[in-house]
């Protein structure tokens, strides 16, 4: 497993864990981080994706939202939920990641924690999530 992707796979475990006990993003991931063996490499780009996803919590949301026709935010899973915040983040503010690789990591990441249809429900919401910000690119 690539260094980023495991940062990918900590960060997805530090925003499911917040989900079930709020509190500040970066006490959550020093916490996981203390009971988890992580690679050093992995650190820094996981904790960025953390703080970012939390400061950015709202807009995220609003993205997932309107990308999601037909489902709510609060109706998904938390996997799914989050392996897409992860993934709007990069792909909305991730400048030194290609807008297609970290769809194509949230979908993979996605496969492996969600549910037999995370992979393509997360590819289909986080596609419409980089077209709506990027319009010259349909």
């Amino acid at each position: 497993m690539g260094r980023r992707h495991r940062a990918r796979v900590l960060a997805l475990q530090v925003l499911f864990q917040l989900e079930y006990t709020p509190g500040d993003p970066e006490e959550a991931f020093e916490r996981v981080c203390a009971n988890f063996d992580v690679p050093p490499k992995a650190r820094g780009f996981a904790k960025r994706l953390v703080l970012g996803v939390s400061e950015h919590l709202e807009e995220l949301d609003g993205l997932i939202r309107e990308a999601s026709r037909n489902w709510r935010l609060e109706r998904m899973s938390r996997v799914d939920r989050n392996v897409l915040r992860i993934g709007a983040f990069e792909v909305a503010f991730g400048s030194d990641v290609p807008a297609k690789v970290a769809i194509d990591e949230a979908v993979e990441v996605g496969k492996a924690f969600g549910a037999g249809d995370s992979g393509a429900f997360v590819n289909g919401v986080l596609d419409n999530i980089y077209n709506q910000l990027n319009p010259s690119a349909t």
